[in-house]
């Protein structure tokens, strides 16, 4: 099946980010912890942060994938939010994060899961909606798969996320796709109300579903580059990756070598990313500047997916996939959430959902406003200048997300305020801090001040209070530079509170 459109104008990738968390467990922690690891070919994985999720983590590649660009969410009319492991099993994520990165309000907004398909299903519709009604379109596929802890589901179970921005001419152009189902139920499935994923275990059928639908989906290529699957026709193949192995084994059914595979493949250094494997594989292709992908998911069930891009001339990227901070397997348990005791009695300070939801432009975006009168910033932008007293309406604008600290302290076991209780017994100790947040320039996703914003915040500056995140508590300093990201807040009455909170400031590539 040609893609709609590609008689006229090919429909492709314009740029792409991708993320990973930075804490790390290897293999050698699970087998000391359980005298074996399960997960073939894994050496590391990564794991999300305790106030990370699938949301937070699609925000972050979409920041990047739309910096990559030179865009901002105001450049995006269509959005598509792909995951496994959603925050929320009923809720429109994608109002959240179509608020997160800015894009407009009438912008068109759909949501995938169910499946770890489910990033090439957004693809498909994200082709179909340029080239039926232009303009740009932002894939975001984000996952964190768990497993029971002593099961190869969880050895293997990574966390990361990608994003794209698609349009039409867009230089890695997607020359055909193909898709393939067959019935093969208890492959790999979360039942209602479960958090861990599971499956039969019965390998020859796992393996066979894996082989019948990905060897299926590739033979319904009709490109013309591509007329018998031959092996060489491809530089580089992001096939979905349950483990380090199973990938090599379908190489021929997918009409690659094995080392194809393995030029793209992040499955031995970050793990099993669910629905977001394909797409992170596919981001790191691009990055390498391989002209002739092939890109292939499974979903049990099961189905699969089959995309050709060629690539003419460079595709703007930005990776965040490194990780620095490894884990025990102790560690590991407490981040995950598996360890810890719930929330204490009492409560905490409430703040009501209608009262956080008034807040959103600030906590999400760092909406500030200049004031009609005398120009101080104000942040939040509501009430009388403090500088000049007027009520004079307020010019709004989003401060670039990078600061100064000026005062720090660290929130230890006991001292965080009930509603932070859970995530701090989490995480372990942060450090929260006022910062003077810089009110010019523009934000840069790369994690560094960029020509706009650099140097120190000065008079046209506005303090708040944040908590840390990405680092431990002394790698925050007075005078010291940072950046805002988004991540989980507290959780109440069943609902995440999402918002700012800052790292300190260094470019990740």
């Amino acid at each position: 099946m040609t893609a709609p459109g590609t008689a006229d104008t090919s429909i492709g990738i314009e740029a792409a980010g991708a993320y990973a968390p930075r804490f790390r467990i290897t293999a050698e922690e699970f087998h000391e912890a359980w005298g074996q690891f399960q997960a073939a070919g894994v050496s590391e994985k990564a794991v999300p942060a305790a106030d990370e999720d699938a949301l937070t983590m699609g925000y972050e590649a979409a920041i990047h994938a739309l910096v990559a660009g030179d865009l901002d969410g105001a450049d995006v009319s269509w959005l598509a939010f792909a995951t496994t492991t959603p925050p929320i099993e009923e809720g429109d994520l994608t109002a959240r994060l179509g608020a997160m990165v800015g894009l407009p309000d009438d912008a068109t907004r759909q949501n995938f899961g169910g499946s770890t398909r489910a990033g090439t299903r957004a693809f498909w519709a994200a082709m179909d909606a340029v080239a039926a009604g232009g303009g740009r379109a932002l894939v975001v596929v984000a996952d964190a798969p768990m497993g029971a802890p002593d099961d190869a589901m969880d050895h293997a179970a990574g966390a990361g996320a990608a994003a794209f921005v698609v349009s039409a001419d867009g230089p890695a152009a997607i020359v055909d796709r193909a898709e393939y189902a067959a019935p093969y139920p208890g492959t790999r499935f979360r039942e209602r109300g479960a958090e861990t994923t599971d499956g039969l275990g019965v390998t020859t059928y796992d393996r066979q579903a894996f082989r019948e639908t990905i060897g299926g989906a590739v033979d319904g290529l009709e490109v013309e580059s591509n007329p018998d699957a031959a092996a060489t026709t491809y530089d580089a193949a992001a096939i979905q990756a349950p483990d380090g192995k199973l990938p090599y084994r379908v190489a021929d059914a997918a009409g690659v070598e094995t080392d194809t595979i393995q030029t793209a493949a992040t499955v031995h250094d970050l793990g099993d990313l669910g629905a977001a494997s394909v797409p992170v594989s596919l981001a790191n292709a691009l990055a390498d500047g391989h002209e002739s992908i092939l890109a292939v998911s499974h979903g049990s069930g099961a189905g699969a997916d089959a995309l050709a891009i060629d690539v003419d001339g460079d595709v703007p990227t930005r990776l965040a996939l490194d990780g620095d901070d490894p884990l025990s397997y102790a560690e590991y348990l407490r981040q995950r959430g598996v360890v810890t005791s719930g929330p204490p009695s009492g409560g905490g300070a409430y703040v009501s959902v209608p009262s956080w939801q008034r807040s959103i432009p600030q906590r999400y975006r760092l909406e500030a406003g200049r004031c009609g009168e005398c120009g101080a910033v104000a942040f939040p932008p509501s009430g009388a200048c403090r500088d000049c007293g007027a009520r004079a309406e307020y010019d709004r604008f989003d401060l670039p997300g990078t600061g100064t600290v000026e005062a720090v302290t660290t929130i230890s076991q006991g001292g965080a305020p009930p509603e932070f209780a859970a995530q701090q017994a989490q995480s372990g100790d942060y450090a929260a801090a006022i910062v003077a947040f810089d009110a010019t320039g523009r934000r840069s996703s790369s994690g560094g001040d960029d020509e706009d914003s650099a140097g120190a915040a000065g008079e046209d500056a506005v303090s708040a209070p944040a908590m840390g995140t990405d680092a431990e508590p002394d790698a925050f300093a007075v005078g010291d530079r940072v950046e805002a990201t988004i991540r989980r807040i507290y959780t109440q009455e069943g609902v995440t509170r999402y918002g700012f909170k800052v790292r300190p400031s260094m470019r990740r590539e």
